[in-house]
């Protein structure tokens, strides 16, 4: 078992013109905010939207006419899936993909769009595994692993060849860790460029199974992640072998890293990122101390998120910012009693979302209503300033954990 700098580079001759160069480029907010010099290599820019693609075509063309003809299988949470459903459609090699329950349905959409069959089964990737095994052995195709395959692992590698050269100065790589595929060949190429680049993993706090492994623990993996594209229970023995003599340190990071990491790509860099993809700058944001003053790569990995989701986080993160924030007020059951609370936040430039009345709370007069009024501000201070003017206006401001203090 082995893959070198030698089989990366056979990879990138190989699928050059079927797959996208993505950019690297300097960031200077995402710089600012980190006081890291962070460049980007926007691997969200490819067709099907993530890295998984040079892999999966490396992978595909390294079947022999025999296998071509039987067709792959595959278990995938979905950028796997795109990946090897968009090339074999070209290659003309039949693609089935099966995909845990909660896949997000962008994904699901997007591999039946490029004319994969998709099986949903299994409640996580472990069990679609296992499905896409039986599959195997019933229909007589090959099994294409989204991370433990040398193919796979060469294939991703290119990622780095391509970032190194745009950018040779690195100090260090920021590679979010699911199966273990990119991360080890990104490794071995950035290590081939520069040996004493500094190479870094990142996992989900749910999903911890690179750094369990590396300190010889059975991994504690479950639960509903926003990085469900790295929610991988047990990393692929291929990778795991490469990468773990190659890396430095693996950061874990918690939800709301990954929540605020999708945000700020999407409000500073201005692009989409989903939550396994932004894992690079989610350690960055979490572990900012290791990083300052250095040169550091982030490979943005993946932007298959669905709308939906990212309205939520993006919302979310301006309820931690409090540019959105909700007051409760106690007050009489009467009219114009809500337009004068709102000609309060009006006056002082609040804009409001949503009012709701609540008149059957027990704790509440039974001549009184408690308001919950939704009101989008500048920043925390301006929060700080309607509550305030509410107060002297003599209203009852509740306390509460997401409420203006």
């Amino acid at each position: 078992m082995s893959v070198t700098v030698a089989d990366i580079k056979a990879a990138q001759e190989r699928i050059a013109g079927a797959v996208d160069r993505t950019p690297t480029r300097h960031s200077r907010r995402l710089s600012q905010l980190t006081g890291a010099e962070v460049w980007v290599k926007f691997d969200n820019l490819h067709f099907t939207g993530s890295f998984k693609e040079r892999g999966a075509l490396n992978r595909l063309l390294l079947l022999s006419p025999e296998e071509r003809k039987r067709g792959v299988v595959a278990a995938s949470a979905g950028n796997h899936a795109q990946a090897l459903a968009y090339h074999g459609g070209r290659l003309g090699v039949p693609v089935t993909i099966v995909m845990p329950e909660g896949t997000p349905f962008v994904k699901i959409d997007g591999t039946r769009a490029h004319g994969a069959e998709v099986v949903i089964h299994g409640l996580d990737f472990t069990a679609s595994t296992a499905e896409a095994h039986r599959l195997r052995d019933e229909k007589g195709y090959v099994f294409v692993s989204a991370f433990d395959d040398e193919g796979i692992v060469a294939g991703q590698g290119v990622c780095a060849l391509e970032l190194m050269a745009d950018a040779p100065d690195l100090d260090a790589l920021i590679i979010p860790i699911g199966g273990g595929g990119l991360i080890a060949g990104c490794a071995i190429a950035a290590k081939a460029a520069r040996p004493d680049i500094r190479i870094f993993g990142v996992e989900a706090a749910m999903y911890p199974s690179f750094s369990a492994r590396r300190r010889g623990e059975t991994p504690k993996c479950g639960g509903a992640t926003i990085a469900e594209g790295i929610a991988i229970k047990a990393v692929g023995d291929i990778p795991f072998a490469l990468a773990e003599p190659l890396i430095e340190d693996v950061l874990v990071c918690q939800e709301e890293d990954f929540e605020k990491a999708v945000a700020f790509y999407a409000t500073l860099e201005k692009t989409v990122a989903e939550g396994a993809g932004a894992g690079g700058l989610a350690a960055l944001l979490a572990y900012p101390e290791r990083f300052k003053g250095m040169k550091v790569g982030l490979v943005l990995c993946g932007g298959n998120i669905d709308a939906r989701m990212l309205a939520v986080v993006l919302n979310r993160e301006m309820v931690r910012e409090r540019r959105l924030i909700v007051y409760r007020i106690l007050g009489d059951d009467r009219p114009g009693m809500l337009s004068a609370m709102a000609a309060v936040i009006g006056g002082l430039g609040g804009n409001i979302i949503d009012v709701v009345h609540n008149r059957l709370a027990l704790d509440v007069p039974a001549k009184g209503a408690e308001f919950d009024i939704m009101v989008e501000t500048r920043d925390s201070a301006h929060a700080d300033e309607i509550g305030r003017a509410l107060r002297d206006k003599g209203y009852a401001l509740r306390m509460g954990q997401d409420f203006a203090s």
